[in-house]
Protein backbone atom coordinates (compact mmCIF):
# COMPACT_ATOMS: atom_id res chain seq x y z
CA UNK A 1 0.00 0.00 0.00
CA UNK A 2 2.57 2.47 0.97
CA UNK A 3 3.84 1.69 -3.03
CA UNK A 4 0.81 3.85 -4.09
CA UNK A 5 1.16 7.23 -5.42
CA UNK A 6 -1.79 8.21 -3.14
CA UNK A 7 1.38 8.18 0.11
CA UNK A 8 3.47 9.88 -2.55
CA UNK A 9 4.16 14.06 -1.95
CA UNK A 10 2.59 16.86 -4.51
CA UNK A 11 2.91 20.52 -4.73
CA UNK A 12 -0.36 22.54 -4.73
CA UNK A 13 0.41 25.61 -5.91
CA UNK A 14 2.68 26.90 -2.93
CA UNK A 15 0.84 24.47 -0.37
CA UNK A 16 3.43 21.24 0.01
CA UNK A 17 1.42 17.90 0.86
CA UNK A 18 3.31 15.56 2.68
CA UNK A 19 0.88 12.71 1.18
CA UNK A 20 -2.37 12.86 -1.29
CA UNK A 21 -4.84 12.45 1.70
CA UNK A 22 -6.97 15.46 2.37
CA UNK A 23 -8.97 16.14 5.62
CA UNK A 24 -11.83 18.23 3.88
CA UNK A 25 -13.78 21.06 5.91
CA UNK A 26 -16.59 19.68 7.96
CA UNK A 27 -18.83 21.63 10.03
CA UNK A 28 -18.44 20.71 14.24
CA UNK A 29 -20.33 23.31 15.47
CA UNK A 30 -17.55 23.54 18.82
CA UNK A 31 -16.78 27.53 18.50
CA UNK A 32 -16.90 29.81 21.31
CA UNK A 33 -19.59 32.21 21.60
CA UNK A 34 -17.43 35.00 20.05
CA UNK A 35 -16.85 32.31 17.18
CA UNK A 36 -13.38 31.71 17.91
CA UNK A 37 -12.50 28.00 17.67
CA UNK A 38 -13.17 25.84 20.78
CA UNK A 39 -10.39 25.37 23.34
CA UNK A 40 -10.52 21.53 22.03
CA UNK A 41 -9.87 22.78 18.30
CA UNK A 42 -5.53 23.05 18.45
CA UNK A 43 -5.53 18.98 19.22
CA UNK A 44 -8.63 17.84 17.11
CA UNK A 45 -6.68 19.09 14.09
CA UNK A 46 -3.43 18.16 15.04
CA UNK A 47 -4.25 14.54 16.25
CA UNK A 48 -5.28 14.30 11.92
CA UNK A 49 -2.21 15.84 10.82
CA UNK A 50 -1.23 12.95 9.26
CA UNK A 51 -3.18 13.86 6.33
CA UNK A 52 -1.19 15.87 3.81
CA UNK A 53 -3.43 18.91 3.78
CA UNK A 54 -5.93 19.77 6.28
CA UNK A 55 -9.15 22.41 5.18
CA UNK A 56 -10.65 23.59 8.38
CA UNK A 57 -14.18 23.58 8.98
CA UNK A 58 -16.40 26.46 7.08
CA UNK A 59 -14.78 29.56 8.75
CA UNK A 60 -17.36 32.46 8.01
CA UNK A 61 -15.92 36.12 7.13
CA UNK A 62 -18.67 37.93 8.82
CA UNK A 63 -20.85 37.90 11.52
CA UNK A 64 -23.85 37.89 8.75
CA UNK A 65 -22.31 34.88 7.17
CA UNK A 66 -22.79 33.11 10.28
CA UNK A 67 -25.36 30.01 10.06
CA UNK A 68 -25.36 28.11 12.83
CA UNK A 69 -24.43 27.62 16.84
CA UNK A 70 -21.34 27.22 16.89
CA UNK A 71 -19.91 28.34 13.70
CA UNK A 72 -16.20 29.84 13.86
CA UNK A 73 -15.23 32.81 12.10
CA UNK A 74 -11.85 34.95 11.09
CA UNK A 75 -12.85 38.71 11.05
CA UNK A 76 -12.05 39.74 14.57
CA UNK A 77 -8.40 39.80 16.18
CA UNK A 78 -9.45 37.18 18.88
CA UNK A 79 -10.91 34.47 15.95
CA UNK A 80 -7.25 35.01 14.39
CA UNK A 81 -5.16 34.21 17.83
CA UNK A 82 -7.49 31.44 18.31
CA UNK A 83 -6.80 30.22 14.74
CA UNK A 84 -2.98 30.95 15.41
CA UNK A 85 -2.95 28.10 18.30
CA UNK A 86 -4.42 25.67 15.84
CA UNK A 87 -2.03 26.53 12.46
CA UNK A 88 1.09 26.64 15.33
CA UNK A 89 0.05 23.32 16.54
CA UNK A 90 -0.95 21.62 12.84
CA UNK A 91 2.39 23.04 11.47
CA UNK A 92 4.56 21.68 14.58
CA UNK A 93 2.77 18.13 13.88
CA UNK A 94 4.20 18.61 9.80
CA UNK A 95 1.31 19.27 8.02
CA UNK A 96 -0.13 21.71 5.66
CA UNK A 97 -3.54 23.51 6.71
CA UNK A 98 -5.64 25.89 4.79
CA UNK A 99 -9.50 27.66 6.21
CA UNK A 100 -12.53 27.47 4.12
CA UNK A 101 -13.77 30.69 3.86
CA UNK A 102 -17.90 31.02 4.07
CA UNK A 103 -20.59 32.98 3.99
CA UNK A 104 -23.89 30.92 4.24
CA UNK A 105 -26.36 33.48 2.59
CA UNK A 106 -29.67 32.56 2.76
CA UNK A 107 -29.29 28.90 4.44
CA UNK A 108 -29.21 31.14 7.97
CA UNK A 109 -32.01 32.54 10.18
CA UNK A 110 -32.98 35.79 11.83
CA UNK A 111 -31.62 33.92 15.22
CA UNK A 112 -27.94 34.01 13.80
CA UNK A 113 -28.01 37.20 12.44
CA UNK A 114 -26.88 40.50 13.94
CA UNK A 115 -29.47 42.29 15.72
CA UNK A 116 -32.22 39.37 14.58
CA UNK A 117 -31.67 41.10 10.79
CA UNK A 118 -33.28 38.84 8.12
CA UNK A 119 -30.34 36.57 6.07
CA UNK A 120 -29.26 37.74 2.63
CA UNK A 121 -29.23 35.82 -0.94
CA UNK A 122 -29.11 37.17 -4.27
CA UNK A 123 -32.84 36.46 -4.44
CA UNK A 124 -36.36 36.32 -2.50
CA UNK A 125 -36.41 32.48 -2.88
CA UNK A 126 -36.28 30.62 0.63
CA UNK A 127 -35.26 27.00 1.19
CA UNK A 128 -37.46 24.43 1.61
CA UNK A 129 -36.45 23.47 4.81
CA UNK A 130 -35.49 23.51 8.51
CA UNK A 131 -32.34 25.23 9.64
CA UNK A 132 -30.77 24.20 13.21
CA UNK A 133 -30.96 26.62 16.14
CA UNK A 134 -30.67 26.76 19.78
CA UNK A 135 -34.23 26.35 20.41
CA UNK A 136 -34.22 23.16 17.40
CA UNK A 137 -35.50 22.56 14.19
CA UNK A 138 -37.12 25.96 12.62
CA UNK A 139 -37.68 26.88 8.75
CA UNK A 140 -35.52 28.76 7.27
CA UNK A 141 -37.03 32.91 6.13
CA UNK A 142 -37.25 34.23 2.81
CA UNK A 143 -33.71 36.02 2.74
CA UNK A 144 -33.73 40.00 1.99
CA UNK A 145 -31.75 40.49 -2.07
CA UNK A 146 -28.21 41.95 -1.91
CA UNK A 147 -28.13 45.56 -3.37
CA UNK A 148 -24.96 45.67 -5.43
CA UNK A 149 -22.92 47.90 -2.88
CA UNK A 150 -23.15 45.11 -0.27
CA UNK A 151 -21.81 42.68 -2.82
CA UNK A 152 -18.94 44.81 -2.94
CA UNK A 153 -19.19 44.77 0.62
CA UNK A 154 -18.51 41.01 0.82
CA UNK A 155 -16.30 40.99 -1.57
CA UNK A 156 -14.31 42.76 0.88
CA UNK A 157 -15.03 40.50 3.59
CA UNK A 158 -13.52 37.67 1.74
CA UNK A 159 -10.56 39.51 0.91
CA UNK A 160 -10.03 40.87 4.22
CA UNK A 161 -10.61 37.27 5.88
CA UNK A 162 -7.83 36.41 3.21
CA UNK A 163 -5.68 38.77 5.43
CA UNK A 164 -6.24 37.36 8.65
CA UNK A 165 -6.13 33.78 7.61
CA UNK A 166 -2.41 34.81 6.47
CA UNK A 167 -1.95 36.07 10.06
CA UNK A 168 -3.50 33.58 12.03
CA UNK A 169 -1.11 31.10 10.50
CA UNK A 170 -2.37 29.69 7.54
CA UNK A 171 -0.60 28.17 4.44
CA UNK A 172 -3.66 29.49 1.95
CA UNK A 173 -7.21 29.61 1.64
CA UNK A 174 -10.03 28.02 0.15
CA UNK A 175 -13.33 29.70 -1.27
CA UNK A 176 -16.57 28.01 -0.22
CA UNK A 177 -18.61 27.87 -3.39
CA UNK A 178 -20.67 25.03 -3.01
CA UNK A 179 -23.25 22.81 -0.31
CA UNK A 180 -25.89 25.79 -1.59
CA UNK A 181 -24.20 28.61 0.68
CA UNK A 182 -23.59 32.51 -0.76
CA UNK A 183 -21.71 31.77 -3.89
CA UNK A 184 -23.28 28.37 -4.69
CA UNK A 185 -26.78 30.30 -4.37
CA UNK A 186 -25.08 33.19 -6.92
CA UNK A 187 -24.01 30.32 -9.23
CA UNK A 188 -27.26 28.78 -9.30
CA UNK A 189 -30.21 30.04 -11.01
CA UNK A 190 -32.69 28.00 -8.60
CA UNK A 191 -31.91 30.75 -6.17
CA UNK A 192 -30.58 33.31 -8.57
CA UNK A 193 -33.44 35.38 -10.16
CA UNK A 194 -31.85 38.51 -10.18
CA UNK A 195 -31.82 40.74 -13.68
CA UNK A 196 -28.72 42.97 -13.01
CA UNK A 197 -24.87 41.86 -13.36
CA UNK A 198 -24.94 39.26 -10.62
CA UNK A 199 -28.03 37.27 -12.36
CA UNK A 200 -29.30 35.84 -15.58
CA UNK A 201 -26.56 34.74 -17.70
CA UNK A 202 -23.64 32.16 -16.47
CA UNK A 203 -21.20 35.26 -16.34
CA UNK A 204 -23.20 37.28 -14.56
CA UNK A 205 -24.01 34.42 -11.79
CA UNK A 206 -20.40 33.46 -11.46
CA UNK A 207 -19.29 37.14 -11.40
CA UNK A 208 -19.59 36.92 -7.67
CA UNK A 209 -17.71 34.41 -7.48
CA UNK A 210 -14.87 35.33 -9.66
CA UNK A 211 -15.02 38.80 -7.79
CA UNK A 212 -14.01 36.98 -4.55
CA UNK A 213 -11.10 35.01 -5.81
CA UNK A 214 -9.68 37.64 -7.52
CA UNK A 215 -9.87 39.61 -4.64
CA UNK A 216 -8.47 37.13 -2.32
CA UNK A 217 -5.50 36.92 -5.28
CA UNK A 218 -4.54 40.40 -4.70
CA UNK A 219 -4.17 39.64 -0.75
CA UNK A 220 -3.17 36.19 -0.47
CA UNK A 221 -1.79 35.03 -3.73
CA UNK A 222 -3.47 32.88 -6.75
CA UNK A 223 -0.82 29.88 -5.42
CA UNK A 224 -2.53 29.63 -1.74
CA UNK A 225 -6.28 29.33 -2.84
CA UNK A 226 -8.40 26.55 -3.90
CA UNK A 227 -12.08 26.67 -4.77
CA UNK A 228 -14.37 24.08 -3.58
CA UNK A 229 -17.52 23.37 -6.01
CA UNK A 230 -20.32 20.92 -5.98
CA UNK A 231 -22.25 20.73 -9.26
CA UNK A 232 -24.84 17.77 -8.67
CA UNK A 233 -25.66 18.68 -4.95
CA UNK A 234 -28.92 18.83 -4.39
CA UNK A 235 -28.56 20.04 -1.21
CA UNK A 236 -30.39 23.16 0.10
CA UNK A 237 -32.54 23.40 -3.02
CA UNK A 238 -29.67 23.87 -5.27
CA UNK A 239 -29.92 23.17 -8.95
CA UNK A 240 -29.12 24.72 -12.38
CA UNK A 241 -30.87 24.84 -15.65
CA UNK A 242 -27.67 24.26 -17.65
CA UNK A 243 -25.32 22.81 -14.90
CA UNK A 244 -22.68 21.51 -18.13
CA UNK A 245 -22.51 25.37 -19.50
CA UNK A 246 -22.15 26.77 -15.60
CA UNK A 247 -19.50 24.86 -14.04
CA UNK A 248 -18.06 24.46 -17.41
CA UNK A 249 -17.17 28.60 -17.74
CA UNK A 250 -16.50 28.47 -13.80
CA UNK A 251 -13.73 26.00 -14.40
CA UNK A 252 -12.45 27.34 -17.06
CA UNK A 253 -12.32 30.90 -15.56
CA UNK A 254 -10.64 29.74 -12.37
CA UNK A 255 -8.15 27.36 -14.36
CA UNK A 256 -6.78 30.54 -16.15
CA UNK A 257 -5.93 32.17 -12.82
CA UNK A 258 -3.78 29.40 -12.48
CA UNK A 259 -4.56 28.89 -8.47
CA UNK A 260 -3.68 26.24 -5.93
CA UNK A 261 -6.41 23.25 -6.37
CA UNK A 262 -9.82 22.84 -7.68
CA UNK A 263 -12.05 20.94 -4.65
CA UNK A 264 -14.86 19.24 -6.51
CA UNK A 265 -17.36 17.53 -4.54
CA UNK A 266 -18.32 14.21 -6.45
CA UNK A 267 -21.75 12.90 -7.29
CA UNK A 268 -24.20 11.10 -5.25
CA UNK A 269 -22.58 13.45 -1.85
CA UNK A 270 -24.44 15.43 0.10
CA UNK A 271 -28.26 15.05 -1.03
CA UNK A 272 -27.68 13.53 -4.55
CA UNK A 273 -29.74 10.48 -5.44
CA UNK A 274 -27.25 8.57 -7.72
CA UNK A 275 -29.33 5.97 -8.17
CA UNK A 276 -30.00 5.54 -12.06
CA UNK A 277 -33.73 6.43 -12.43
CA UNK A 278 -32.87 9.93 -10.64
CA UNK A 279 -29.29 10.95 -12.91
CA UNK A 280 -29.48 14.33 -13.84
CA UNK A 281 -27.48 16.15 -16.46
CA UNK A 282 -25.09 17.37 -13.32
CA UNK A 283 -24.25 13.93 -12.02
CA UNK A 284 -21.90 13.96 -14.75
CA UNK A 285 -20.27 16.82 -13.67
CA UNK A 286 -17.73 14.59 -11.72
CA UNK A 287 -13.67 14.21 -11.26
CA UNK A 288 -13.01 12.48 -14.69
CA UNK A 289 -15.20 15.57 -16.37
CA UNK A 290 -13.47 17.90 -14.15
CA UNK A 291 -9.93 16.14 -14.85
CA UNK A 292 -10.72 16.99 -18.87
CA UNK A 293 -11.07 20.53 -18.38
CA UNK A 294 -9.09 21.70 -15.51
CA UNK A 295 -5.30 21.43 -16.05
CA UNK A 296 -4.36 22.25 -12.60
CA UNK A 297 -4.06 20.36 -9.42
CA UNK A 298 -7.42 18.83 -8.47
CA UNK A 299 -8.84 17.14 -5.27
CA UNK A 300 -12.02 15.37 -5.09
CA UNK A 301 -14.21 14.33 -1.96
CA UNK A 302 -17.36 12.30 -1.56
CA UNK A 303 -17.76 8.52 -1.06
CA UNK A 304 -13.99 7.47 -1.77
CA UNK A 305 -13.06 4.34 -0.20
CA UNK A 306 -9.81 3.14 0.22
CA UNK A 307 -9.41 1.33 -3.76
CA UNK A 308 -11.35 4.06 -5.16
CA UNK A 309 -8.70 6.85 -3.85
CA UNK A 310 -6.35 4.21 -5.29
CA UNK A 311 -7.44 3.78 -8.81
CA UNK A 312 -8.17 7.49 -8.43
CA UNK A 313 -4.89 8.66 -8.09
CA UNK A 314 -3.02 6.28 -9.79
CA UNK A 315 -4.80 6.76 -13.43
CA UNK A 316 -3.91 10.36 -12.86
CA UNK A 317 -8.02 11.54 -12.28
CA UNK A 318 -6.85 13.28 -9.43
CA UNK A 319 -4.27 14.69 -7.65
CA UNK A 320 -5.48 14.11 -4.16
CA UNK A 321 -8.52 12.53 -2.62
CA UNK A 322 -10.78 13.65 0.46
CA UNK A 323 -11.75 11.77 3.43
CA UNK A 324 -14.72 13.36 5.19
CA UNK A 325 -16.31 11.03 7.80
CA UNK A 326 -13.16 8.52 7.76
CA UNK A 327 -11.28 11.35 9.10
CA UNK A 328 -13.45 11.77 11.77
CA UNK A 329 -13.26 8.19 13.07
CA UNK A 330 -10.12 7.74 11.66
CA UNK A 331 -7.19 10.25 13.18
CA UNK A 332 -4.40 8.13 11.95
CA UNK A 333 -6.52 7.34 8.52
CA UNK A 334 -3.32 7.38 6.10
CA UNK A 335 -1.67 4.60 8.95
CA UNK A 336 -4.73 2.69 9.31
CA UNK A 337 -5.37 2.53 5.14
CA UNK A 338 -1.50 1.74 4.98
CA UNK A 339 -1.63 -1.14 7.21
CA UNK A 340 -5.20 -2.38 5.88
CA UNK A 341 -6.49 -2.13 9.37
CA UNK A 342 -9.94 -1.95 10.02
CA UNK A 343 -11.71 1.86 9.79
CA UNK A 344 -13.97 2.91 12.72
CA UNK A 345 -17.34 4.49 12.24
CA UNK A 346 -18.15 8.24 13.12
CA UNK A 347 -21.10 8.58 15.00
CA UNK A 348 -23.30 10.98 13.67
CA UNK A 349 -25.54 11.97 16.74
CA UNK A 350 -21.95 13.75 18.15
CA UNK A 351 -21.15 15.35 14.94
CA UNK A 352 -22.27 18.45 15.58
CA UNK A 353 -21.98 20.48 18.77
CA UNK A 354 -21.55 18.96 22.53
CA UNK A 355 -18.35 18.20 24.11
CA UNK A 356 -14.91 16.30 23.59
CA UNK A 357 -17.08 13.05 22.90
CA UNK A 358 -17.05 12.53 19.07
CA UNK A 359 -14.35 14.93 19.04
CA UNK A 360 -11.21 13.86 20.11
CA UNK A 361 -11.91 9.98 21.74
CA UNK A 362 -11.52 7.96 18.16
CA UNK A 363 -8.45 6.33 19.24
CA UNK A 364 -5.47 5.96 16.56
CA UNK A 365 -3.48 2.78 16.31
CA UNK A 366 -1.17 3.82 18.54
CA UNK A 367 -3.61 4.03 21.26
CA UNK A 368 -5.12 1.00 20.82
CA UNK A 369 -1.38 -0.36 20.99
CA UNK A 370 -1.04 1.75 24.49
CA UNK A 371 -4.66 0.38 25.62
CA UNK A 372 -3.54 -3.41 24.97
CA UNK A 373 -0.49 -3.31 26.76
CA UNK A 374 -1.59 -1.32 29.35
CA UNK A 375 -4.03 -4.44 29.77
CA UNK A 376 -1.52 -7.07 29.73
CA UNK A 377 0.85 -5.39 32.48
CA UNK A 378 3.52 -4.78 29.57
CA UNK A 379 3.77 -1.34 30.14
CA UNK A 380 3.79 0.86 33.13
CA UNK A 381 0.61 2.49 33.65
CA UNK A 382 0.07 6.40 32.27
CA UNK A 383 0.29 9.33 35.06
CA UNK A 384 -2.72 10.80 36.16
CA UNK A 385 -4.55 7.89 34.66
CA UNK A 386 -6.75 4.96 35.85
CA UNK A 387 -7.46 2.10 34.05
CA UNK A 388 -8.73 -0.89 34.44
CA UNK A 389 -10.07 -4.41 32.13
CA UNK A 390 -13.37 -2.75 31.62
CA UNK A 391 -12.34 0.41 30.24
CA UNK A 392 -13.67 1.20 27.40
CA UNK A 393 -11.25 2.33 24.58
CA UNK A 394 -12.62 5.84 23.92
CA UNK A 395 -13.02 6.39 27.59
CA UNK A 396 -9.46 5.98 27.65
CA UNK A 397 -8.20 7.56 25.00
CA UNK A 398 -10.25 10.92 25.39
CA UNK A 399 -8.45 11.22 29.06
CA UNK A 400 -5.57 10.40 27.48
CA UNK A 401 -5.95 12.99 24.46
CA UNK A 402 -6.80 15.52 26.71
CA UNK A 403 -3.75 14.81 29.21
CA UNK A 404 -1.75 15.07 25.87
CA UNK A 405 -3.51 18.70 25.08
CA UNK A 406 -3.39 20.43 28.54
CA UNK A 407 0.69 18.88 28.79
CA UNK A 408 1.63 20.41 25.24
CA UNK A 409 -0.13 23.81 26.46
CA UNK A 410 1.88 23.93 29.41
Amino acid sequence: MHNSPLFDPVQLGALPLSNRFVMPPMTRSRALPDGSPGPSAPLYYTQRASAGLIITEGTVVSAEGVGGPGIPGLWSDAQVQGWKRVTDAVHDAGSTIVTQLWHTGRASHPVFQPDGKTPVGPSPIAIDGLVFTDEGRVPFVTPRPLEIDEIQAVVARFAQAGTNALAAGFDGVEVHAANGYLIDQFLQDSANRRTDRYGGSVENRARLLLEVVDALIETVGADRIGVRISPSSVFQDMADSDPEALFGYVVDELAARDLAYLHLVEPGIIGNDDSAAERRPADTIDSAWARKRYPGRLIATGGYAREEALRAVENGTVDAVGFGRDFIANPDLPERLARDAELREALRATFFGGDDRGYLDYPSLEAERLLAELREGRLEPVPGLELNSETPLDTWHLAWAQQQHSAARD
